[in-house]
């Protein structure tokens, strides 16, 4: 059994079944944007908790003890918190509950890692750099500590204020691009910023009238995130200037349904045939 299986889920035309296969298939690809791979005994516990036999609550109690009685003997091992990561992922997306504010932001966050990261919900107080496969090691310039809870605030109060009244769909799918490249590239947590976002995004695309319950981020997680960086890379010396026109293409196959290739290679920064697509 594997991931694949979700997708007999998503086809169902029992909701219930649909709409918790697409949570779970959502939440177990999530985890590629950190290269992470969850386990088969998580996939077990979600094909359990999509028929029925056990509730969110249970399927995150089994999988507690499930790591208590087989402890990681590797430190880079991070299986388990790519299953505990995917189980809470997968309770959230079900949940209807959601606000459009900071503190969700940060909530979300909290709910994801707690009992994983010690800075669980907190937002940095360090600057930060990270090296991007698809920038040739080079990095985005993340927001200044100093400033993240301002700009988040910022970010959300603008949000906000927009009004999508008498907006194109193509109009539409380019701000949804940039809102959501932006509240990425403040990178306000230290770890799990992708995946935070990607719960975020997903909750309050449904308050805009969007299902988005397929599997283009389950299978397409990987491109989110380099779509994302790219979103926000300049290097103008050498011609590359940011651009959401990746981050589109991702959105229209997820919320119109269109079936754009989402190849990793095509965003790398030299756009070389040769490189290989990190999937």
């Amino acid at each position: 059994m594997n991931n694949d299986s979700f997708k007999e889920y998503i086809r169902e035309s029992e909701p219930d079944k649909r709409e918790k296969g697409y949570a779970w298939h959502t939440a177990i690809g999530l985890q590629a944007v950190d290269g992470l791979k969850t386990s088969e005994y998580l996939v077990h516990t979600a094909i359990r908790n999509i028929e029925g036999e056990i509730s969110f609550e249970e399927a995150n109690a089994l999988l507690q003890t499930y790591y208590e009685e087989n402890p990681a003997g590797d430190e880079e091992d991070r299986t388990e918190e790519a299953d505990k990561v995917s189980a809470r992922i997968a309770a959230l997306l079900s949940e209807k509950a959601f606000s459009f504010t900071p503190n969700e932001y940060l909530s979300i966050h909290r709910k994801l890692f707690t009992g994983i990261y010690s800075h669980a919900g907190c937002i940095r107080d360090y600057n930060m750099t990270k090296k991007e496969w698809v920038l040739d090691g080079g990095t985005v310039i993340y927001g200044s500590a100093t400033e993240l809870k301002a700009t988040l605030d910022y970010d959300f109060s603008e949000e906000r204020r927009f009004s999508y009244r008498g907006l194109s769909m193509d109009e539409i799918i380019h701000h949804l691009a940039v809102f959501v490249s932006r509240l990425w590239q403040i990178h306000v947590f230290e770890e799990g910023n992708t995946r935070t976002t990607a719960v975020f995004f997903i909750k309050y695309l449904r308050t805009l009238g969007f299902d988005a319950e397929n599997d283009i981020f389950a299978e397409n997680a990987w491109y989110f995130r380099n779509a994302l960086v790219r979103a926000n890379y300049n290097d103008l010396k050498n011609g590359i200037h940011e651009t959401t026109e990746f981050l589109e293409l991702f959105l229209r196959n997820l919320l119109l349904d269109e079936h754009h290739p989402l190849r990793n290679r095509a965003l790398h920064i030299n756009g070389a045939l040769g490189v290989l697509e990190k999937r």
